[in-house]
């Protein structure tokens, strides 16, 4: 009997020195063991196509339903079962009349799945409780034709800027352009010794990001702050913003400033700040952090976290054609004089 509870005694130990040496991370997974290939430079290859269909559906803060959890405290059982009741609800929802009058297109014509295995149950990791730290004396910015303009509007459309940027296939902004959609979630990144070059499927919209080996952690200009602490008070302010990166160990560091007020992201002012970190987890898998940073619309800084997974390298990135055909502005424009005209004419 000894060697048989020595043996049990031995198999119990180790499987408690393996609980112990996993601890687990705030989404639920265990910390990560794997490397990324190198680039021929030296550089952590994260090349490739990746989605995030699969996220679909997943909601940025957490669900009022969910209030006092954090997503630690979500068990893999209750994930499924909030999964299982989301895609459910999508699926009753997008089989209603969502607009006007009832129009819509076939919903398999918009959306590539109806079957979404999301990862997590919300995205906000930081605050833990999962929701966004608005201040609560200001009201969110809606800038006029801007991209936080609901896709659908109501109107009044005097004019084309009556339209999101979006509406006007010009951008999603970011982070909006990678943020699932329904369709057109394809990303690809590419890499060569001095940038690095972000294209999306939607919109077709391509960030060239430049690399600055002297801000990388520890160096000289790191520390002292260099350039890229004035940076957001300089230059021109772009749609996507204006984009610095580098590498912190196994962890592509990308920082973002100078945004037009129309593309300033989730609401902010155009000061904001958003840093976004890219680490390759699995052969498969890079975990996309964003962290943004305005005094002037949140208390404090908030990050949310999202995973990109590689996709077959023949699952294309398509041609987004947003304007070909497209009679959609001269139309929504066009009817909003006509119902004018209709209105002056019965008023006489």
């Amino acid at each position: 009997m000894r060697p048989t509870l020595f043996f049990a005694a031995a198999v119990a130990l180790v499987a408690l020195s393996g609980r112990l040496e996993t601890p687990v991370d705030a989404q639920g997974s265990a910390p990560r063991s794997w490397s990324a290939p190198r680039t021929p430079w030296g550089h952590p290859d994260l090349q490739g196509t990746y989605s995030n269909d699969d996220e679909t559906g997943t909601p940025m803060e957490r669900p009022r339903e969910l209030e006092g959890k954090t997503l630690a405290d979500i068990s893999p059982e209750e994930l499924q079962k909030i999964i299982k009741d989301r895609n459910e609800r999508f699926v009753e929802g997008v089989s209603g009349e969502e607009f006007a009058g009832g129009l819509r297109p076939p919903a398999h014509l918009i959306f590539d799945t109806f079957d979404r295995k999301n990862k997590r149950a919300w995205l906000v990791v930081d605050p833990p409780d999962g929701r966004i730290p608005r201040r609560s004396d200001i009201q969110p910015r809606r800038p006029r034709g801007g991209i936080s303009t609901n896709a659908n509007p109501k109107g009044p459309f005097n004019s084309w800027l009556d339209m999101g940027l979006y509406d006007r296939c010009i951008t999603r902004g970011i982070p909006a352009s990678m943020m699932p959609a329904g369709y057109g979630s394809r990303y690809d990144i590419t890499q060569s010794p001095d940038s690095v070059v972000i294209r999306y499927e939607m919109i077709h919209e391509a960030r060239v990001i430049p690399l600055d080996p002297s801000a990388a952690s520890g160096s000289p200009r790191a520390e002292s702050g260099g350039d890229r602490r004035d940076r957001s008070t300089q230059g021109a302010r772009k749609y996507m913003g204006d984009a610095r990166g580098w590498w912190e160990g196994d962890t592509l560091v990308v920082e973002t400033t100078n945004f037009l007020p129309e593309t300033a992201p989730q609401g902010a002012t155009e000061q904001v700040k958003m840093v976004e970190r890219f680490t390759a987890s699995s052969p498969d898998v890079v975990e996309w952090r964003v962290t943004f940073e305005d005094a002037n619309t949140w208390t404090r800084p908030w990050t949310f976290s999202m995973p990109l997974t590689k996709v077959d390298s023949t699952q294309q990135m398509f041609e987004y054609a947003c304007h070909e055909g497209n009679l959609a502005m001269r139309n929504i424009l066009s009817a909003q004089r006509a119902e004018e005209q209709a209105v002056a004419a019965a008023r006489k």
